[in-house]
């Protein structure tokens, strides 16, 4: 008897989250090993468990799926890792998979495109959802126009990201500092920085900028 292949859910919303575990818990050749509210505890549930499949939403409370994405290859390359998202944009698409996404599929593809895209990425193919496939080809033949990365995102720090997403949730200096365990004088600096490599210089334009980078999720 073939053992099961272990997999790990990662969705912030419990109806959809406990969705997906019924459908996969009812195949006979998979079984769900561990979920996850977050991207950091998408990461360490990852690391414990070392799932053959993580499945992974993008818009993420704490740590979005992108930043996720390349922590989990770091600690597990082995793990296969399929985005399930509500983006269909072809840059988040490219996103992905430079990150290390081995398969990406949109929230209103079918059960079926489920079940294909699980048993294409465990068998070591990519999986692209018929949804965007479209759109990302049309991106290539136009010589990539489309999909080149702002980059005023690409000079960021990782930590000017995380405090670009938490000024984003609404977190004022002194509660980002406790989060973070850092001064508030350092979060004060980082976040002029990030300001002035973006070119922004209200709450408002960060907020709008951090939503179109999957940072926070408009709600």
């Amino acid at each position: 008897m073939n053992e099961k292949r272990r997999i790990f859910l990662a969705e912030d919303h419990t109806i959809l989250r406990d969705g997906l575990r019924m459908i996969l818990t009812s195949q006979p050749d998979y079984e769900v090993i561990g979920v996850a509210e977050d991207g950091r505890e998408a990461v360490r549930g990852v690391e414990h468990s070392k799932p053959d499949l993580i499945i992974l939403d993008l818009s993420m409370p704490k740590m979005n799926g992108l930043e996720a994405i390349k922590d989990i290859k770091k600690i597990s390359p082995e793990t296969k890792i399929l985005v399930l998202t509500m983006h269909d944009s072809d840059d988040y698409v490219m996103q992905v998979f430079k990150a290390g996404g081995d398969g990406y599929m949109l929230k209103y593809d079918t059960q079926a495109d489920l079940m294909t895209a699980i048993k294409s990425i465990l068998s070591g193919k990519q999986y692209l959802s018929p949804g965007v496939s479209r759109k990302v080809i049309a991106g290539y033949l136009d010589g990539g126009k489309n999909v080149k990365s702002k980059i005023s995102w690409d000079t960021l720090t990782k930590r000017e990201r995380e405090i670009l997403k938490l000024i984003a949730e609404g977190y004022k200096n002194r509660e980002i500092a406790d989060y973070l365990c850092v001064s508030e004088k350092t979060v004060v600096k980082h976040r002029a920085n990030l300001m002035k490599k973006l070119d922004m210089h209200n709450v408002a334009a960060l907020t709008a900028f951090a939503v179109s980078k999957l940072l926070v999720t408009k709600g």
